[in-house]
C-alpha cells in the first residue's frame, strides 16, 4: 500500500528525554501522534498546543491490558496508525553481583516485555491495514556491554534480537521494522530522576565511583539533533533494520566486532575441534 504523506504515530515513553522531544518534533512538522505516558499531566501541554493532533493516553508499558486498550484506542481515533514507536524505558546502574533479582525483573518488563505488548497489540492492527511501521529505541548498548549497565545492557541486547526477528516475520504482512540505537545525548535519561543505582558491595566502590567519573565527562550528543535524522528514517522506501544515532556509535561498533571476529578465528582451530 502507498505510504501515507501525513503519518500518524503512537509514541510510548514521551514524557521527558528523546521521546518527548521527538513527539514534538513529529507535531511540528504536522503529523498526528497519540502521545502516551504514565502520568497524563507530563504531556498536557502537548494537547494545549497541538489540539486535535494530538491523543493523550495515560499508559504504563507494563500493564498488558492497558497497553492493548491505550493501542486500540490510538486506531479508532485516528483510523489508522502509521508508526508504533517503543520508546518506554530506563536504565538499572550497579555491578552484576549487586542485582537484585526484583530489580532486574522490574527493568525487563519495562524495557523488554512493555514493548512487546505494545507489538503485540498493534500487529493485528498493522495487518489489517496492510502496512506499518514499528520503532524501537535501543542503544549503541544494544551490542556493547560495559560495567555497571550490565543489566540495562542486557535489556537492549534482548530488545534487538526480538525486534530483528519481528522484521524477518512481519515483513511478508507489508510491516517495516527499525531499531534505533541512540549514542550517549544530554537528555534526562540516567538522571538521579531516572532508573536506579545500586549501593552494593563496598570492594566495587572505586571502580563504580572511577566508571561514573568518566561517564560524567563523556561527550554527549544534542537531542534536538535527532528528529530529522528519524523523518528521513520513517519516509524512506526502504528502510534499515537498524539505525546509529549519533556519530561515535560506529567506530565503536567496528572496534567491538572486529575484537570478536579477530578472538574467533583465533579459536577456530579448537571450536573446529568440537564439530
Amino acid at each position: 500500500m502507498t505510504q501515507q504523506t501525513n503519518k500518524v504515530w503512537f509514541i510510548t515513553g514521551a514524557s521527558r528525554g528523546l521521546g518527548r522531544i521527538w513527539a514534538e518534533a513529529v507535531l511540528q512538522r504536522g503529523d498526528q501522534v497519540a502521545v502516551t505516558a504514565r502520568n497524563l499531566s507530563s504531556i498536557a501541554a502537548l494537547k494545549k498546543q497541538y489540539g486535535d493532533q494530538v491523543f493523550l493516553l495515560e499508559l504504563d508499558v507494563t500493564n498488558a491490558a492497558q497497553v492493548k486498550e491505550a493501542v486500540t484506542a490510538a486506531h479508532a481515533h485516528f483510523k489508522r496508525l502509521d508508526i508504533i514507536l517503543n520508546n518506554a524505558g530506563y536504565p538499572l546502574v550497579g555491578t552484576i553481583e549487586d542485582g537484585a533479582a526484583d530489580d532486574i525483573r522490574a527493568l525487563y518488563e519495562t524495557n523488554v516485555i512493555g514493548p512487546v505488548s505494545v507489538i503485540q497489540a498493534a500487529l493485528p492492527l498493522l495487518r489489517g491495514q496492510g502496512y506499518g511501521h514499528i520503532l524501537g529505541t535501543s542503544s549503541n548498548l544494544g551490542h556493547l556491554a560495559m560495567p555497571i549497565l550490565g543489566y540495562y545492557c542486557s535489556s537492549k541486547w534482548a530488545f534487538e534480537a526480538i525486534h530483528e526477528s519481528l522484521a524477518l516475520e512481519v515483513a511478508q504482512f507489508g510491516i517495516k521494522v527499525t531499531i534505533i540505537e541512540p549514542g550517549a545525548y544530554a537528555t534526562e535519561f540516567g538522571s538521579d530522576q531516572i532508573g536506579k543505582i545500586f549501593e552494593g558491595n563496598p570492594v566495587y566502590h572505586d571502580f563504580k565511583a572511577d566508571f561514573m567519573e568518566r561517564m560524567k565527562g563523556m561527550e554527549r550528543g544534542n537531542p534536538l539533533a535527532t528528529p530529522n535524522a528519524l523523518f528521513k528514517l520513517v519516509d524512506a522506501v526502504n528502510p534499515p533494520l537498524r539505525l546509529n544515532l549519533g556519530s561515535h556509535n560506529l567506530p565503536g561498533l567496528k572496534a567491538a566486532y572486529a575484537d570478536r571476529i579477530a578472538t574467533w578465528e583465533a579459536w577456530d582451530e579448537v571450536s573446529r575441534s568440537a564439530q
